[in-house]
């Protein structure tokens, strides 16, 4: 595996377990409707990040898989 495709799988790994904290945090406190609000916010920017994160990093192993090691810089 690539230098990035590691880094990626680290970074999705992170930002999963920030989920799950997030999911603690929003069952086990009594919170208020806007304190509910904003951890449901962080969430789902969360699972957008992580799932983009994903595809990245499909993308990448898939350049692995053709033999293509080096990752196609798009600026």
């Amino acid at each position: 595996m690539t230098k990035e495709a590691r880094q990626l799988a680290s970074l999705i790994a992170g930002l999963r377990k920030s989920l799950d904290g997030i999911h603690k945090e929003r069952t086990s406190t009594k919170l208020s409707g806007a304190e509910m609000g904003l951890l449901d916010e962080r969430r789902n920017n969360l699972l957008l990040t992580i799932a983009a994160l994903d595809d990245r990093l499909s993308a990448v192993q898939g350049l692995i898989d053709l033999g293509r090691p080096h990752v196609i810089r798009v600026h």
